[in-house]
């Protein structure tokens, strides 16, 4: 099994948490310090200048994947700070809509365990992506309106990505304005 730690900020609503109800389900380890972050992960990051890739499968499967559960509001603030401390390999997903109840047909504004299960897809871990998912009523949803999207990206066709979205931190801080109010 892929080993799956979650960087836990507080500053969500715990009841809607998504990263809270996977460690209710065992699916995933909590960690509330930057400093017990292990070092070597590879860590999803919205603002990454690399996209992840299959080429990554290696990673996940030795060092497992660290996601950082925060508010999209403070992400910017958060991912700068968190930097500083938490080592590893940065990864980006590419261009995806969330299929969550709050940002519904979003782009990129995934939820974390929508994150997490993108992440394992592109991967090669489908089943345990789709496991991930289907805890939650909106789960199967993801998959269903990403579903070409994830699939060329499981092979390594990365290039669907530009026809959505021209990478760079204006172009991602735009979104993060457009949908949340991001200073």
């Amino acid at each position: 099994m892929v080993r799956i730690l979650i960087l836990y900020m507080r500053q969500d609503d715990p009841k809607k948490n998504t990263a809270l109800r996977l460690a209710r389900f065992g699916l995933v380890e909590i960690i509330k310090n930057v400093r017990d972050a292990p070092r070597g992960m590879l860590i999803l990051d919205p603002f990454a200048r690399e996209v992840l890739t299959p080429a990554d499968r290696e990673i996940v499967e030795k060092r497992g994947i660290l996601v950082i559960d925060c508010s999209w509001a403070r992400s910017v603030e958060t991912f700068t700070r968190t930097r500083r401390f938490v080592k590893g390999v940065r990864r980006r997903l590419p261009f995806l809509v969330s299929a969550n109840p709050s940002h519904y047909g979003k782009p990129y504004m995934l939820t974390t365990a929508e994150a997490i299960a993108a992440a394992l897809y592109i991967t090669g871990f489908k089943d345990l992506s789709e496991r991930i998912l289907s805890i939650f009523k909106w789960g199967p949803e993801f998959i269903r309106i990403n579903y070409e999207r994830l699939e060329e990206y499981s092979k390594g066709n990365i290039d669907v990505e530009r026809m959505f979205f021209e990478y760079s931190d204006e172009n991602v801080i735009k979104i993060l304005k457009e949908f949340h109010d991001v200073d």
